[in-house]
């Protein structure tokens, strides 16, 4: 992804103030704002299939995604490709690099997506700066091993069709806890070859499976808009039962 940047607009501050209003993100003061704010660089638009992050090469920019799809993957040497996690509005990117040597994924835009921006560089100087949302910043990227657990979990012991019950579950809750769900449907841009490389799944596997779940009215997934039909049976089917998130910061 290229870095010229777009200063910080209006848009993208009413993007990041609607989150902020939202009860799944913690609540700044005043001081804490001013100091996100002094520590972004700008805004960056991306359209769908636009590479974020490149694998192997160490990105300069975290960003926080402010609207749109995104997912993180890694790459095998012959073209095979593993979906580690999808993010959503209010997800912080590329913290991971932190603690490892080199870059260890890639980040794509799965729709057109808007981020904000900030300097890897000046990321220890703003924790210490900012204690308390540093320390959060940091649980947030720790309690992603839950999701590495779950995924663990699924290509090592869920059938096929317990994996896509699980994650059409936790997409769906992920995406109504950020207000992007109406009326109990979330759009959903995600295609089946998504879902089959997030899964380790063949997408003729993925594709049987979810019509297999749909006639039995457990979910409907047309026109990309997901609803979830039967939310308990999901569960049950997906040995799946999270419990309510907690809020996380919000850069």
């Amino acid at each position: 992804m290229d870095t010229d940047l777009q200063p910080s607009g209006a848009e993208a501050d009413a993007m990041l103030d609607a989150l902020r209003a939202n009860p799944a993100f913690l609540p700044v003061s005043a001081a804490e704002r001013a100091a996100i704010e002094a520590f972004r660089r700008g805004v960056r638009s991306a359209g769908a299939g636009r590479t974020l992050i490149e694998e192997h090469r160490r990105s300069p920019w975290l960003f926080t995604l402010c609207e749109g799809w995104a997912f993180r993957y890694k790459t095998l040497s012959d073209g095979r490709r593993q979906i580690l996690s999808f993010l959503l509005p209010g997800d912080f990117i590329g913290l991971q690099d932190e603690f490892v040597e080199g870059t260890t994924y890639g980040v794509e835009a799965a729709t057109d997506v808007v981020l904000a921006v900030y300097p890897r560089e000046g990321l220890w100087a703003f924790f210490h700066g900012q204690p308390r949302l540093g320390y959060a910043i940091t649980w947030m990227v720790a309690n992603e091993e839950k999701f590495v657990d779950d995924n663990l979990v699924s290509a090592g012991r869920r059938s096929a069709a317990e994996r896509v019950a699980m994650l059409l579950l936790h997409l769906y809750r992920r995406a109504e806890r950020v207000g992007m769900a109406t009326h109990g449907c979330v759009a959903f841009p995600l295609s089946q070859q998504h879902l089959a490389d997030a899964l380790g799944l063949s997408l003729v596997h993925t594709n049987k499976t979810l019509r297999k779940l749909q006639r039995l009215g457990l979910h409907r997934l047309e026109g990309g808009v997901l609803q979830i039909l039967q939310p308990h049976a999901l569960e049950r089917l997906g040995d799946y039962f999270e419990r309510p998130l907690r809020p996380t910061p919000l850069l």
